[in-house]
């Protein structure tokens, strides 16, 4: 893949990210954000371009939200974005979310999305688990020394277990869970311990957490080469000479778009129900294979589709990763984006990004 090239305050590539959030932001009412003081931890991954991009609007629109993100390399993130350069509301610590420095600064909101999800991370599932659950200890740890009042924790619907295959959605009361005995559920496990110590944290503290089971998401700084089938098929229509389908592509999945998905956890941070986790995600499943098709369709229909094996002798059939999302529909949250315009968005984005 080509080297890529700086995303600058005029860019394309921050007019389309700037572009999208303005599209969303009016369906919900953040404007109780305004004069708030906000930590964020994971603000410079994917979901952080987003959450800051929706802030920098809000900014714009005169709902000042005093920010302060947690990265290992802010330095990298700013490189990559400098749009976020010398905002009057938003400023950096570098440190690591198990061990970095509390500052002395008063907070009254905190946001805590910091979870390495990369292939190579799960190779080491103990590492994992000790980052989430270290690093939530030592975030709610802040929460109570710097005055937050609320908290919003982004954790997974990896925390109900694989979906039944009698189960279209996923509902937000499931009981069921990941298998312990099993190395590869440390990230689902993590997110469990993550959110139980929150409600033993709100219980002792009185202070305010609410829980976001984030479900599969897509658009613009989403990787194109890891273990993202949204992220992949991209990459093959754009730069490739075939979409390939490394499964037999029946599982199922809903994709949220990023402007969607910021507007979202915003939105939960001030009004979602502390003691309360919500489903975050589309509801409008497809399977993997069409997918492939309707990326294949608007991005490049001059290229075929492969898919590597047989539903008869594929394991994956039926693995389905779908939400219900009946708590944030109550709330107003709902995907506006539609699968469609966000494969368009993104392929704007990638197009200019190198």
């Amino acid at each position: 893949m080509k080297k890529y090239s700086l995303v600058t305050p005029h860019s394309p590539q921050a007019a389309i990210l700037d572009s999208s959030v303005a599209v969303v932001l009016p369906r919900l009412d953040l404007r109780s954000l305004s004069g708030q003081r906000l930590f964020i931890t994971g603000g410079t991954g994917f979901f952080g371009l987003w959450l800051l991009s929706a802030l920098r609007i809000l900014y714009r629109q005169g709902v000042e939200v005093e920010t302060c993100v947690l990265s290992r390399n802010p330095i990298a993130f700013l490189s990559r974005n400098p749009q976020f350069k010398d905002q009057p509301w938003l400023n950096f610590i570098t440190g690591d979310v198990r061990n970095f420095e509390i500052p002395s600064t008063q907070f009254d909101l905190l946001l805590h999305a910091a979870t390495e999800t990369s292939m190579e991370a799960h190779t080491e599932p103990l590492k994992m688990f000790d980052d989430i659950t270290y690093g939530t200890r030592r975030v709610l740890q802040l929460a109570q020394s710097c005055g937050v009042r609320r908290v919003l924790l982004i954790s997974s619907g990896a925390v109900y277990g694989p979906q039944s295959q009698l189960l279209t959605h996923q509902p937000e009361d499931s009981l069921t869970a990941c298998s312990p005995m099993l190395s590869s559920s440390a990230y689902g496990e993590g997110k469990r311990v993550m959110e139980l110590m929150g409600a033993m944290f709100n219980q002792t503290t009185g202070i305010e957490c609410v829980s976001a089971r984030c479900f599969t998401v897509c658009g613009p700084g989403l990787p194109l080469d890891a273990h993202f089938a949204f992220g992949n098929f991209m990459r093959d229509a754009i730069y490739s000479n075939q979409i390939t389908v490394s499964g037999d592509g029946t599982a199922k999945r809903s994709f949220l778009y990023g402007a969607d998905l910021a507007v979202w956890l915003l939105f939960l941070l001030v009004k979602g129900e502390s003691g309360v986790s919500y489903n975050v995600g589309s509801d409008e499943a497809i399977s993997i294979k069409d997918l492939a098709f309707r990326v294949r369709e608007i991005i490049a229909p001059h290229i075929p589709v492969k898919i590597m094996k047989n539903i008869i002798t594929s394991s994956a059939s039926g693995n389905n990763y779908v939400p219900k999302i009946e708590r944030a529909r109550e709330l107003g949250c709902m995907p506006w984006t539609s699968l469609s315009e966000s494969l368009i968005m993104t392929a704007k984005y990638v197009r200019n990004e190198f």
